[in-house]
C-alpha cells in the first residue's frame, strides 16, 4: 500500500477508484482481493475497516491490485472461481468457469436419474473440471470420465476433483475422442472452443489472459464442434444424449452439424441472458 498507515477502509476506497474503469464490480473485486491477501473473508473486512494490515499483506494486496487494474481476471489472481456453489482452482492453463455453463450442468442432472447406478458420463475438454466435478458431486452413482488435450489443464482438473469429489472421476489425456477407443457413454457433455478466430472479442483485455486454444475454433468457430459431432455416433449408446455449449448465434449451425451426423436435435437451452447456449441431441435407438 502507498501509505504504511493506510487502514482497510482507505485501501478499499483507493482500490475501488483504481478498478472503476476496469471492472463491472470494482467494490466487490477490491474486497475479494484484500480479503484473500489478508487470509480473511469479506465480512471480516467490514468489522475491521479501521485496522491497519501488516506490511506483507499490504504488499501482496497492492501487487494484486496492480494486476487487476491491468485487466487480469480476478480468478487468475486469487487462483479460485466459484461454480455450482463449489470453489475451483483456476490457472491460466484453463478457462475461467462461467455462470452460463451451469445451464449445461442443470440439464445434465435432469438426464441422470439419482438412482441410476452406473450411468456413463463423458465430459469432453474438461478444462478446470468444473462440469465433471459438478455432475459427480450431485450424482455419485454416475461413472464420470473427463478428457482434455492439455496436460496442464488436466493437472488442474485432477486437483479440483481430488479435493471436491475424491476418487469419483477418471481423467484421460485425449484430443476429443482420440484416446477413448470404442468406449460408449449414456451422456456426453462439452463446452468446447466456439469463438471465431477473427472475433474482436478475443482482443478484449480480460479474455486475452485465457488460453486461446480453449476459446477459438476456426473461421466460423464451429471447427471443434464438427469434430465432436463426428465422433458422437460411435461413442453414444443408442438413445444416448449429448449436450454442447456454443455461441449465442450458433444454434442453427450446431443443429445442422448434429443432424448431418445422424443425431436428433432435441432442444436448445437459453442462458441467463436469454441467448441460445446449449444444444441437446440424441442418438436414435438401434
Amino acid at each position: 500500500m502507498n501509505d504504511a498507515a493506510e487502514d482497510i477502509g482507505s485501501w478499499l476506497r483507493r482500490a475501488r477508484a483504481a478498478l472503476a474503469g476496469v471492472s463491472d464490480s470494482p467494490a466487490l473485486d477490491a474486497e475479494l482481493l484484500l480479503a484473500r491477501a489478508l487470509g480473511r473473508d469479506r465480512s471480516w473486512l467490514i468489522a475491521h475497516r479501521d485496522d491497519t494490515p501488516r506490511a506483507g499483506a499490504r504488499a501482496r494486496a497492492d501487487a494484486w491490485l496492480a494486476r487487476r487494474a491491468a485487466g487480469e481476471p480476478l480468478a487468475y489472481i486469487t487462483g479460485t472461481r466459484e461454480f455450482w456453489s463449489l470453489e475451483f482452482e483456476v490457472t491460466p492453463a484453463v478457462l475461467i468457469p462461467r455462470p452460463d455453463t451451469e445451464i449445461l450442468v442443470e440439464r445434465a442432472l435432469e438426464l441422470i436419474p439419482r438412482d441410476d447406478d452406473g450411468c456413463r458420463v463423458l465430459d469432453l475438454g474438461t478444462g478446470s473440471g468444473a462440469i465433471a466435478v459438478a455432475i459427480a458431486s450431485e450424482r455419485p452413482a454416475a461413472v464420470v470420465t473427463a478428457t482434455d488435450a492439455s496436460v496442464e489443464a488436466l493437472a488442474v482438473a485432477r486437483r479440483n476433483a481430488a479435493r471436491l469429489v475424491p476418487g469419483r472421476i477418471r481423467f484421460v489425456e485425449s484430443d476429443w475422442f482420440a484416446a477413448l477407443g470404442d468406449e460408449r457413454y449414456d451422456l456426453i457433455v462439452s463446452n468446447p472452443p466456439y469463438v471465431e478466430e477473427q472475433d474482436p472479442a478475443l482482443a478484449d483485455t480480460a479474455i486475452a489472459f485465457e488460453p486461446r486454444r480453449a476459446l477459438a475454433a476456426g473461421a466460423d468457430g464451429l471447427g471443434d464442434i464438427q469434430r465432436i459431432a463426428a465422433g458422437l455416433p460411435a461413442h453414444l449408446t443408442p438413445g444416448g444424449r449429448a449436450l454442447i455449449e456454443h455461441g449465442a448465434m450458433q444454434a442453427a449451425g450446431v443443429a445442422g452439424i448434429l443432424r448431418a451426423e445422424g443425431l436428433e436435435v432435441v432442444a436448445c437451452r437459453r442462458d441467463l441472458a436469454g441467448a441460445d447456449r446449449v444444444t441437446e441431441a440424441r442418438l436414435p435407438d438401434a
